[in-house]
């Protein structure tokens, strides 16, 4: 018995002096998605294509992407992108919705969705968080030279400024 104490004593003093201690790693080598989640709403055409899109989309390195579609009408022109969505991601959805939404007028601010979350043509936002967004801008924001963190920064400042209600609330 005094033996296995003395034993335990000697490899503690080890451990202690020799400064390195073995800790078990558990998921040390877990890769996650760059972007958790994807939600489109578009146009009821599209609804006979739902295999074609999900497949475009996981191209585009989006596999985890839910689609709605209108039953009437064109859904808005607006995006809405997490603020830890890389800037490659971030172009991607945006050239998808230029393609699939006919277009992108309206970006929604990062603060309002979780980190690695992308909407595209949601409804689900009035115009009090609604940003207009030009095509130059558009353009400005799909350059390739813009890292994630340029990229998002010019996002907030384009989702930050003040907006002045149409209608009286």
């Amino acid at each position: 018995m005094m033996a296995r104490s003395r034993y335990g004593i000697y490899l503690l003093l080890v451990i202690l002096v020799n400064g390195s201690v073995c800790t078990p790693s558990f998921g040390a080598d877990v890769s996650t998605s760059e972007v958790s989640r994807v939600e489109v709403v578009l146009a009821h055409h599209y609804r006979t294509r739902h295999a074609e899109l999900k497949q475009e989309f996981a191209q585009a390195g989006f596999p985890n992407v839910h689609f709605q579609f209108a039953r009437m009408g064109q859904p808005p022109q607006n995006i809405g992108l997490g603020r830890d969505v890389p800037a490659d991601k971030a172009r991607a959805a945006i050239q998808l919705a230029l393609k699939y939404n006919l277009g992108v007028t309206i970006l929604l601010p990062e603060r309002l969705f979780p980190p690695r979350f992308v909407t595209i043509a949601s409804s689900n936002y009035d115009d009090t968080v609604e940003y207009p967004i030009t095509q130059e801008t558009l353009v400005k924001l799909g350059d390739p030279e813009l890292t994630t963190e340029a990229f998002h920064r010019f996002y907030r400042d384009l989702t930050s400024v003040v907006i002045h209600p149409k209608r009286g609330y």
